[in-house]
């Protein structure tokens, strides 16, 4: 099944069903109110939700009515945790590589991660609202998975079970204000602003063969002002699976149904298929010419990132924002 959630019903949204097509929703408050409160009683919820998408994609609803993206806000606008890993070691790689820098070999086994921002979300048409241009902005096209209740100190394999949900996410960076951040020996925080989900969040059986052994086996695919900028897939060069990166984060704490995960920048070995963010872009332009060309987002860009099955019909529907002034 695919969900969603209105931007009415107050800041956690309404929570709709989706048919598999992203045409058409139904109102799913009779259920749930809200996404979390679903999260919080999936094991109630989720046979229910699960019907009702049934009924939707047979046509046997009565009171459907057309998606418009518009309305919809992030399917989870504000979600008690958000970890994100950097599980792409292409990606770390290129930019080690421009700073001359060596890739440390525990990042071979011990997943990068770090506490993202979680309590507001955008929603996938919502505009990047940014105070200056000389921030730096980027954007990061990535996969997410979000979780049910998960135990302290669980094993990789059996946190597979707990992945509930699966979606996109555009985490926005501002990366002139990360090295002075980075160099406190703290971490991040004024870099990371609001990030923006997709329209939908589906199930891991609704996706069929693309998503095995944790990974999500299809091309991520990112446009910039309507021209193509990266096309890698999900499912190769991920260094650690979603089950791994949730039992990281899950090393010496309990993670609540509501949890998201992200992958991090999906990034390539095979560098003709682009990149998921310009700062990987810029690095690679390091590598080659010993400076970077391609400036970061300005005002009125837009950004579209997506990711489609075999027939060419999108699986989340777009995260599809414009940057603009604050």
């Amino acid at each position: 099944m695919k969900l969603a959630s209105l931007k009415r019903g107050g800041r956690d949204g309404t929570l709709i069903v989706v048919s598999r097509d992203l045409t058409r929703a139904v109102v799913a408050d009779a259920i749930a109110p809200s996404l979390q409160a679903a999260l919080d009683e999936w094991q109630y919820a989720a046979p229910r939700l699960n019907a009702l998408s049934e009924q939707l994609n047979t046509g046997r609803v009565e009171n459907s009515f057309a998606v418009d993206v518009d309305d919809l806000a992030a399917p989870l606008p504000r979600a008690y945790e958000f970890v994100d890993g950097s599980a792409y070691l292409p990606h770390v790689e290129r930019v080690r590589r421009a700073r001359n820098a060596e890739v440390p070999q525990s990042f071979y086994v011990d997943p990068l991660m770090y506490q993202a921002t979680s309590a507001q979300f955008m929603g996938p048409s919502d505009p990047v609202r940014v105070v200056s241009e000389d921030y730096g902005i980027d954007l990061e096209a990535e996969v997410v998975i979000v979780t049910d209740d998960v135990p302290m100190a669980i094993s990789a394999k059996a946190a597979m079970d707990h992945i509930q949900l699966i979606g996109l996410v555009n985490d926005v960076s501002l990366r002139n204000l990360i090295p002075d951040e980075l160099a406190k020996g703290f971490g991040f925080l004024q870099s990371k602003p609001r990030s923006a989900l997709s329209p939908v969040l589906a199930t891991p059986d609704e996706l069929g063969a693309y998503w095995q052994q944790g990974k999500l086996h299809r091309r991520l695919i990112t446009h910039i002002d309507g021209e193509l900028f990266g096309q890698p897939d999900a499912g190769s060069d991920m260094q650690f699976d979603f089950a791994q990166l949730i039992a990281h984060a899950a090393k010496t704490r309990n993670l609540l149904a509501g949890t998201i995960v992200g992958s991090g920048t999906v990034a390539n070995q095979d560098e003709s298929v682009g990149a998921s963010c310009l700062a990987e872009k810029r690095m690679l332009e390091v590598i080659a010419s010993g400076k970077p060309t391609t400036p970061f987002l300005r005002f009125g860009q837009r950004v579209r990132i997506e990711m489609f099955d075999d027939a060419g019909s999108s699986l989340f529907g777009a995260i599809d924002q414009e940057i603009v002034r604050y």
